[in-house]
């Protein structure tokens, strides 16, 4: 066991997906370190995800913007006497955010120049020509746990990868994402299924991300929303943020179905995790609502391209024949699997994934999880 801390900040990474995804790491911390406080600090947005969860005594939210931002947060953690911080994030300013609250123990991985601000310098993952190593995020955040806990570190060769669609992990075979459900969130959730007259099964398509060129083309998403209601009678929703409002309204006029545009519901990130937790399925492109979903347990088609989905390998629920509840799809699934997606973005472009592929993973999880034909 490493330096026991009394008050522990946490720094929660920025993306929706990354902090879902530390959230095995930091269940391993507590769970060792039983009767510490710890705290959390993260942008707008993020406590809604884990506010009411029993990872945090308390949630501070900062603003990531601005010129004093960092001075900000650093003044709103100063008076909690943190005596130790661990930094789920690679960026100088958290570094610094931390320093300038005098919290004594920083630990964190040595990169971005930040290594003068830390007193842990934890060694990053890199191969020997210096590259970063392929290393799963689940995996990046367990080795920062371990390093806190005084524990052996992550073997980083076990992340040798099979093929061009999946990375072994490190992460123990019982190790789970996790998200709270406040009734908040679950009174949410049912006020926006309530205004939108879901009754029955339903389905989620999540056809955003923050890069264009990560999103499967709208009429794609149309054409299987249409299917999925006809298919199999779901009321389908579509997901995305209120800066994604304009490309739902699109698949929504390009549909046959009317589909549910949940954004226009008042949706918010506290009640999409009961409303994934309730979906019969979602098929997503690569961002945060496919970690909420894994975390909630719904089957998942998550569409890769162009960018590399062994970073984001992800522990997930098993379907009644054993076999995970997530089915991965890229856009080049001959890619070599030495070769990174990530270095061939016209070869692994998001449109090469074809129409036929998604139905066929859709009925592959309906059937072996729902017993759907």
């Amino acid at each position: 066991m490493g330096d026991r801390p009394l008050r522990l900040l946490i720094v929660l990474p920025s993306w929706v997906g990354d902090v879902v995804m530390a959230t095995a790491a930091i269940r391993r911390i507590r769970d060792a370190m039983p009767g510490i406080f710890i705290g959390a600090l993260c942008r707008p947005g993020i406590d809604q995800l884990v506010q009411g969860s029993d990872l945090f005594d308390e949630v501070h939210v900062f603003v990531p913007h601005g010129m004093m931002a960092t001075k900000k947060a650093a003044a709103k953690v100063r008076p909690r006497r943190y005596d130790t911080a661990l930094l789920l994030t690679n960026s100088f300013s958290t570094a610094l955010t931390t320093r300038l609250a005098f919290i004594p123990r920083r630990i964190g991985y040595d990169r971005d120049g930040r290594g003068v601000l830390l007193t842990d310098k934890v060694k990053p993952p890199k191969n020997s020509d210096g590259s970063w190593k392929m290393v799963p995020a689940v995996d990046y955040y367990w080795n920062l746990a371990a390093h806190l806990l005084g524990e052996a570190g992550v073997d980083w060769s076990v992340h040798t990868p099979v093929d061009c669609v999946s990375m072994p992990l490190a992460l123990p075979g019982d190790a789970r994402m996790e998200l709270p459900i406040s009734e908040a969130d679950r009174a949410k959730c049912d006020e926006i299924l309530s205004k939108a007259g879901v009754e029955g099964a339903y389905a989620i398509l999540n056809p955003g991300g923050n890069n264009e060129a990560k999103r499967w083309p709208a009429d794609r998403f149309a054409t299987l929303a249409d299917w999925l209601r006809a298919e199999y009678g779901f009321t389908v929703l579509i997901n995305g943020s209120p800066a994604e409002s304009d490309l739902i309204d699109e698949i929504c006029g390009l549909c046959a179905s009317e589909p549910v545009s949940l954004p226009a519901m008042g949706n918010t990130l506290g009640a999409l995790k009961p409303i994934c937790a309730g979906a019969a399925l979602m098929v997503t492109n690569d961002t945060g609502p496919r970690h909420i979903a894994a975390a909630m347990g719904t089957p998942l088609v998550t569409l890769f391209g162009p960018t590399d989905p062994r970073w984001t390998t992800i522990p997930v629920q098993k379907l009644a024949d054993g076999r995970d509840s997530e089915v991965v799809l890229v856009a080049d699934p001959l890619l070599p699997a030495s070769e990174s997606a990530n270095d061939h973005p016209e070869r692994c472009a998001i449109e090469m994934i074809e129409q036929s592929r998604v139905h066929d993973a859709v009925r592959f999880l309906l059937n072996t999880n729902l017993g759907l034909n």
